[in-house]
């Protein structure tokens, strides 16, 4: 057993010969990765706890742990290979379904090229070592279209650090535990437990920062669950943030509020910046933003004013037009109040896969190709996810005609207009890796389930680049895999396999598990810890060891973040670029904008939310995480109901010029006037998912435009769409 097997004294199932035992392992929910004890009683999860050893969440964990028992138990979970015979899935074996695969790929890429076969890449992969092997298949591929999850949630981010520091993993890190002022744009931690900087227990980490007698300020037109812990809510304007962070710029730049040694030792651009900031004065921007400008020249000089401060911004700000130059902006303002690479600002991490101290050799090959509209640049080689209808449907050279996806539900979580769904129909074949039919996977020729989180051992190598604190953690097995099953990256491989020229794979057939096998995420998770600044071949006796940690009680502490720009900044000069001119071109357009954008019978803007119990679809299967009352909701100001003639509970219907959605309707103070808000991942219909689509919801993406994204990465802008509701 790989797992560490603890007899609870005590502990008894339903036979008092029975004793319980807990297992260490992970929560993989979410980015978090918390730690967690798994008590089995009779073969069955009977308890679920947080780990206290962690050395990263400590014992915290969430009701989303809670839900690992009911993916691992749910019995509508796939665990064989299902194969599409009519309209209905069938059991197949695994060797069938992967030859059958493989001789179908290869004849549609022989007869209509490489990029007539597409992949799609999910969030669930992400949270493991799936990811890397995805990665693989993808390069395997030789494909123009990939699409990912990225460009749905968190791509603008990646293309200003891009932009700003030479790499789109050089994303800052927001140093929460030592900071004395946080300022949080659009995220929601509370809820996500942080993204991009991840930090699980994230309601501690805040409550602490006000206990050291900091401040912490939230900028959203929701009063959110983060909102309610902080000292000062800010509602912002949707949309707005834009026009409030260049006014937070006039005023740090024009009252002499920055720290211009830091800026000249780490930056270039500053003339440039300062003179686009000129022009941003609070009272200009202070209707767009929806934010008084006393209020904005406040925030600036409290900012600058704080022994140390960081401004951290998610997945609000991503899923907008301005996606990209808030995004920006947020670096910038961390970067000239001299909170960037320092202690309770914003830094990078030094994770045992030191990725971000390999920055400047990672090519991101923006615009090596487009889609075939011409309309979306490729970026870190992949193309927007809202392209991959038209990607399908269109005919012609370079047309879709086979897709893999791994995880991810695309149909659902991408603005399409129904047209994704109608694509994944029409595709000449269709491979989808996953532990469910949903509404993307019910279009499948194969679907290749994966074992159950529960049944899967892994290191993790890629979130550790984002965390609050250095770290690296082992995730045991609670329960041993069924004889045949697959992990993620067993199928991903094979299905790499089957890519190979008929002559290579003919000669290495006999040695195929075996090959697969020497490339397992624990052996490079091996190779990453070996080779790491942590390691035995840069430390000697006092590196540290995948053996070590698989015997630790919760992982390894690796310290705090330390400062280490000057050694790992990417760009061509090695210095922070404050002022790329397209980026301050398009703020400049932003400035000269003062048209009223036109409503007419839109009226209200609507933005998202997450709950804590329901931020993943792929959770709306486990009864526990779905009790209580019904969580797809408009939520709505009490003046804006009142206007409409609006009482609680009312259904009520939410318009858009590209459709209709029925929810009821959730009065509220905590939103701002004018502002509606709806969660996404709901409304599931004709799905293998029985408890799910007995729920009422509806998928709000049948709102948004495909056509609106951020200007820079094509990622989709489903915040600030406007809308009207009525009885």
């Amino acid at each position: 057993m790989t797992a560490i097997d603890m007899p609870m004294p005590g502990v008894r199932g339903a036979a008092d010969d029975t004793a319980a035992t807990t297992h260490v392992s992970q929560c993989t929910l979410c980015e978090a990765h918390c730690g967690i004890h798994v008590t089995v009683t009779d073969g069955q999860v009977s308890r679920i706890e947080g780990n206290p050893d962690d050395v990263f969440s400590k014992g915290y964990i969430c009701p989303k742990a809670t839900a690992m028992a009911g993916l691992h138990n749910d019995p509508d979970r796939l665990r064989t290979p299902m194969r599409r015979v009519g309209e209905t899935f069938e059991p197949c074996g695994w060797d069938e379904a992967f030859t059958e695969i493989g001789n179908r790929l290869r004849r549609i890429r022989k007869e209509h090229g490489h990029n007539a076969v597409g992949m799609y890449l999910g969030n669930p992969a992400a949270h493991s070592s799936a990811a890397l092997y995805g990665l693989m298949l993808r390069a395997a591929l030789l494909t123009h279209n990939f699409f990912s999850a990225s460009t749905i949630d968190q791509m603008p981010h990646e293309y200003a650090a891009w932009r700003v520091f030479g790499s789109n993993v050089l994303v800052p890190i927001t140093d929460i535990d030592r900071t004395q002022r946080l300022v949080i744009v659009g995220a929601n931690p509370a809820v996500s437990n942080g993204s991009l900087s991840v930090m699980p227990g994230a309601k501690r980490r805040i409550k602490a920062v006000r206990e050291r007698g900091g401040t912490v300020v939230v900028i959203d037109p929701r009063r959110t669950e983060t909102a309610k812990l902080a000292d000062q809510h800010i509602a912002v304007r949707p949309g707005g943030d834009v026009y409030l962070l260049l006014g937070m710029l006039h005023v740090l730049v024009t009252e002499n509020l920055c720290d211009l040694r830091a800026v000249n030792r780490q930056s270039t651009g500053w003339q440039e910046l300062a003179r686009l900031a000129t022009d941003a004065t609070p009272e200009s921007v202070a209707e767009r933003a929806g934010v008084d400008a006393g209020t904005i020249r406040a925030l600036a000089r409290d900012h600058a004013a704080a022994e140390s401060a960081a401004v951290y911004a998610r997945i609000g700000i991503c899923q907008q037009e301005t996606a990209t130059l808030v995004s920006w902006l947020v670096m910038v303002i961390n970067t000239v109040t001299g909170n960037l690479d320092r202690p309770g600002g914003t830094m990078f991490s030094t994770p045992v896969a030191d990725v971000p101290g390999l920055a400047r050799h990672i090519p991101v090959g923006h615009g090596a190709w487009t889609d075939r509209s011409g309309r979306y640049k490729s970026f870190r080689s992949e193309l927007p996810a809202v392209s991959m209808a038209d990607e399908i449907l269109t005919g012609g050279p370079g047309q879709i005609r086979a897709m893999i996806t791994c995880a991810g539900n695309p149909v659902s979580s991408i603005p399409q207009n129904g047209r994704l769904d109608h694509a994944m129909g029409s595709l000449d074949l269709y491979v989808a890796v996953d532990m469910y039919i949903t509404e993307t996977t019910r279009h499948a020729d194969f679907i290749l389930p994966p074992v159950s989180p529960l049944e899967r051992e892994d290191v993790g190598l890629l979130l550790p680049i984002f965390g609050v604190r250095n770290n690296i953690r082992y995730q045991h097995r609670t329960f041993e895999p069924p004889a045949g099953a697959k992990e993620d990256w067993e199928i991903l491989s094979r299905l790499t396999f089957e890519l190979l020229p008929g002559p290579i794979r003919r000669v290495v057939t006999p040695l195929r598990d075996s090959m697969i096998g020497a490339a397992s995420p624990l052996r490079l998770a091996a190779g990453a810890v070996l080779t790491g600044p942590y390691g035995l071949i840069r430390k000697g006796r006092n590196g540290i060891t995948i053996r070590g940690l698989r015997e630790s009680k919760g992982g390894l502490d690796l310290g705090p973040l330390q400062p280490r720009l000057s050694k790992i900044i990417a760009t061509a000069d090695r210095k922070v670029q404050l002022a790329p001119a397209e980026f301050v071109t398009a703020a400049r357009a932003q400035l000269d904008n003062n048209v009223e954008p036109l409503v007419g019978e839109y009226d209200l803007q609507l933005i998202g939310r997450r709950h804590l119990r329901s931020n993943n679809s792929w959770l709306h299967n486990v009864p526990a995480m779905t009790s209580g009352t019904n969580r797809c909701t408009v939520l709505m100001n009490p003046a804006d109901a009142a206007a409409r003639g609006l009482s609680q509970g009312d259904t009520v219907t939410v318009r858009s010029k590209m459709g209709r959605i029925e929810v009821p309707l959730d009065i509220s103070s905590d939103m701002r006037a004018g502002t509606v808000a709806v969660p996404h991942g709901w409304g599931h219909r004709d799905t293998g998912w029985r408890h799910a689509n007995s729920l009422l919801g509806a998928n709000v993406n049948d709102l948004h435009d495909p056509d609106l994204v951020d200007t820079f990465t094509g990622t989709a802008a489903v915040n600030n769409t406007w809308v009207n509701v009525s009885a």
